[in-house]
């Protein structure tokens, strides 16, 4: 006996075809899916296997490690803004290795004060940390801020809360650089996945979420099933004269689909290919697209060269992918 899938939306449509009466009941249901899968609307499930199933399971922990890592990065800044809101405007960015140090061994305002520019500077030395990041003007500046602080006076709770913050926050980085590094191994064991990466703007966490995604590529015979596959099929609607919108239909894998529209906005911004594809759909004379709209065609775009690559074979070429899209330079004559 196989085990067959039926989608939740066409059991949904097809249950007032009998009655004509949208009532859901333990029997109705079962009476409707039954008669979808005689008329052979169901499909079979796909389970990713062998090297797919580790990768999916490796992109999986990813997402959760990066979840959580955020959720500390957050947790350890709303501490600096109590205690500590001039850090902040010291270092840009709080997870610096020399702001690490200090708010390691003393993470309170009057403690900074007290240690003074010597003794900072001398922790720095002791960690071997040099550049401008450990000069003399930086731990000045830092002292000045913690003296004329604003922060919420803080005692040996305030103290604790952080150092558990800060330790909490390196063994998710320590976790993330771990799953990464596996990631890596395993993409470079699928046939054509580094030349993916050759794709300026596509890095190892796209390609490593579109493969664990998609799968074996193999199973699909064309790359706009992989397009719908992602939710990325155009949906009309039109009757006679009336022409309404035009959508995607956001069916199918909602993390595809974000994987591929997050990777748009680094693509246009360093790939020139990808960038001239874009301001063409922005530009044409003929329905020129909106910003997301170009984007999701631009989406598209990489989905087909994903699949060129890891089923032919073939190296990114920048300037032959831009030669099949036709670019009229005059505007239509006036009826």
């Amino acid at each position: 006996m196989k085990l067959a899938f039926v989608n939740p939306a066409s059991v949904k449509k097809a249950k007032e075809l009998d009655d004509n009466s949208p009532k859901k009941t333990d029997l109705k249901d079962p009476k409707t899916i039954a008669k979808l899968v005689i008329d052979g609307r169901y499909s079979f499930p796909y389970v990713s296997e062998g090297i797919y199933a580790e990768i999916r399971e490796v992109t999986s922990s990813r997402d959760r490690i990066m979840k959580e890592l955020n959720a500390a990065s957050n947790r350890i800044q709303r501490w600096l803004k109590i205690y500590f809101p001039e850090y902040l405007t010291v270092y840009k960015k709080f997870d610096t290795t020399t702001g690490m140090m200090i708010l390691e061994e003393v993470p309170l305002p009057t403690m900074v004060t007290a240690l003074g520019v010597d003794n900072i500077i001398k922790i720095w030395r002791e960690h071997k940390v040099r550049g401008k990041g450990a000069s003399f003007n930086r731990a000045k500046t830092l002292v000045d801020a913690a003296h004329d602080s604003v922060g919420k006076s803080g005692g040996q709770g305030a103290v604790m809360e952080i150092q558990m913050l800060l330790e909490d926050y390196k063994v998710k980085k320590q976790q993330l650089e771990m799953v990464t590094s596996v990631m890596e191994e395993l993409i470079m064991q699928i046939p054509n996945a580094e030349k993916m990466l050759s794709v300026d703007g596509v890095g190892l966490v796209t390609v490593a979420g579109f493969i664990s995604e998609v799968g074996d590529i193999s199973r699909f015979k064309n790359p706009k099933q992989i397009q719908k596959y992602a939710g990325f099929e155009l949906v009309e609607n039109r009757s006679g004269k009336h022409k309404g919108r035009t959508t995607i239909s956001k069916r199918g894998r909602k993390k595809l689909r974000k994987i591929i529209y997050q990777v748009v906005l680094p693509l246009i911004q360093s790939n020139k290919e990808f960038r001239s594809i874009y301001d063409y759909y922005r530009k044409r004379i003929k329905n020129p697209l909106k910003g997301r709209q170009a984007m999701i065609a631009v989406g598209c775009k990489l989905i087909r060269v994903f699949f060129a690559i890891m089923t032919k074979g073939v190296v990114y070429n920048g300037s032959k992918m831009i030669e099949d899209i036709h670019r009229p330079t005059q505007l239509p004559q006036a009826a």
